[in-house]
């Protein structure tokens, strides 16, 4: 049998990194599987709806480079994939649970049903709309024929499944193992909402199995609502698909899941792609591959010291058995470690090429063999590809400002002579015999060849970081150089 999975996220706004791991790893089963991946919009409360959230899921998925197989974008067999375009698939499939006994019409109105959940909580109860109490409340079970036909034509009803009492649920989870469940636990959970359009639990087990669905990955939190939805696939006489439940992303510190606040006040992305006003990963300088990478990790390991995988390693490697049951810590400094990892092991013209909106400053002023170079330099010392520009600074403009320290200890350690020497000599001294005609002169001054080196850095940079002095010389020109050093004297004199 061909493994069909479903990625089935509601529009209700941006789409959370939570959810982007649950869709990688629905991409990453189905490929080792050789099967496929249907992404389904889950829009059946349009109360909640946000325009743009489906939007923004399909571009999420795009940039992450995991796109589905079938979905309202790339079509399909098993379509429509908006479950607002399937109501009339659902009226069908109501209407047979109904004439087969194992759902029924409730008439109760929200308000009936409140002043019961008020008598309950007043007694230290809990209201529960069950088989205990369902042969006294109004509905299609205690109603002649005629007064349900009333309250049908009135509209003003609900669907209810129609669950057993004192029957052991038996369930299955690839990753949790069996879980048995009284059925007396358990609501007759509404499967048909008043304004006609199905719940989540219903709509989701019937286009599970009209899609074809072999293995339903999704989140913790749907955990507790399995043994209704097993009771469903039960009621129609359907096979569940297998099930795996993912542990949480968890907060980077302290306890809890990790939300949107918590990206907010640390300073860190929490969603894929820009919304709104918080910056996503992508517009943060993240690859899609370190994202990828990224949340490969939280809640799996793959047995081994590997971190770095690229799409068809994750694919070979990724394995319900390298799953945790606890929730992953999101750490966002390993995001920061592998997107560094990421742009280090980059082919030096991949990430010239990737960063050449960030090199325009360079362009016609250096050769390409020579921008490579400068990109070499500069590759060490970034963690993301927008600091090209920051990493470059020092071979199109000298310093603005100079480091406060370094700076007092070269204006009492650097003789005047240097600069004297520099004018004689920079003009008329090939580069690459500029490191050995400084140490003759440093050997003759009897000056440390460290601080002329600390003022060669100072003049070129403005700090004591950067690439390699004589590298830097040797693409700015020793002309170049002594204009920089002479800005550096007047400093130092003023």
């Amino acid at each position: 049998m061909t493994e069909r999975l479903r990625f089935a996220p509601s529009p209700t706004g941006p789409l959370h990194i939570g959810g982007l791991r649950t869709a990688l790893y629905n991409y990453l089963y189905a490929k080792k599987h050789q099967g496929q991946v249907v992404l389904r919009i889950e829009d059946t409360d349009q109360t909640r709806y946000v325009a743009g959230a489906e939007d923004y899921i399909f571009n999420a998925l795009e940039w992450m480079e995991i796109p589905p197989d079938e979905s309202p974008k790339h079509g399909g067999n098993y379509g429509p994939y908006r479950q607002s375009e399937r109501k009339e698939v659902y009226h069908e499939h109501i209407k047979h649970l109904v004439a087969s006994g194992k759902a029924y019409y409730a008439f109760d109105t929200p308000d009936e049903l409140e002043v019961l959940r008020a008598a309950a909580t007043a007694k230290g109860e809990v209201f529960t709309y069950n088989a205990a109490v369902r042969e006294r409340l109004k509905n299609s079970l205690n109603c002649t024929e005629e007064e349900t036909q009333q309250y049908l034509d009135s509209g003003n009803y609900v669907v209810r499944l129609k669950v057993s009492p004192n029957t052991m649920v038996t369930v299955k989870d690839l990753l949790r193992g069996t879980i048995t469940i009284n059925s007396s636990t358990l609501d007759d959970k509404v499967l048909m909402k008043a304004d006609g359009l199905p719940t989540y639990h219903f709509a989701n087990v019937v286009d599970d199995h009209l899609m074809a669905i072999t293995t339903v990955i999704r989140g913790e939190e749907w955990l507790p609502s399995l043994a209704l939805h097993q009771l469903l696939y039960d009621a129609f006489g359907w096979e569940s698909p297998k099930f795996i439940h993912l542990p949480l992303i968890l907060k980077s510190e302290g306890k809890g899941k990790l939300s949107k606040r918590d990206g907010i006040q640390g300073g860190y992305p929490v969603f894929p792609l820009d919304w709104d006003e918080m910056k996503g990963f992508k517009e943060n300088g993240f690859f899609p591959e370190v994202l990828r990478n990224f949340l490969l990790l939280i809640g799996w390991n793959g047995g081994t010291e590997q971190e770095i995988y690229t799409l068809e390693e994750m694919i070979a490697a990724f394995d319900v058995s390298g799953l945790q049951k606890g929730g992953g810590r999101f750490d966002y400094k390993k995001a920061l470690w592998m997107n560094a990892q990421y742009l280090q092991q980059l082919p030096l013209q991949s990430l010239r090429t990737a960063g050449a909106v960030y090199l325009k400053a360079l362009e016609g002023r250096y050769s390409e063999e020579a921008l490579l170079q400068i990109v070499a330099l500069a590759q060490p010392r970034i963690t993301f590809i927008q600091e090209l520009t920051a990493a470059t600074y020092c071979f199109h403009s000298g310093p603005t400002e100079y480091d406060e320290k370094p700076l007092r200890k070269i204006k009492d350690r650097l003789p005047t002579s240097f600069f004297d020497w520099c004018e004689a000599h920079l003009p008329n001294t090939d580069v690459a015999n500029l490191k050995a005609a400084l140490q003759t002169w440093c050997e003759a001054e009897g000056c440390g060849f460290g601080v002329v080196m600390q003022g060669l850095r100072l003049a070129l940079v403005g700090s004591l970081t950067g690439p390699d002095v004589m590298a830097i010389i040797a693409l700015v020109g020793t002309e170049e150089l002594l204009k920089r050093i002479r800005t550096l004297k007047e400093v130092i004199n003023n």
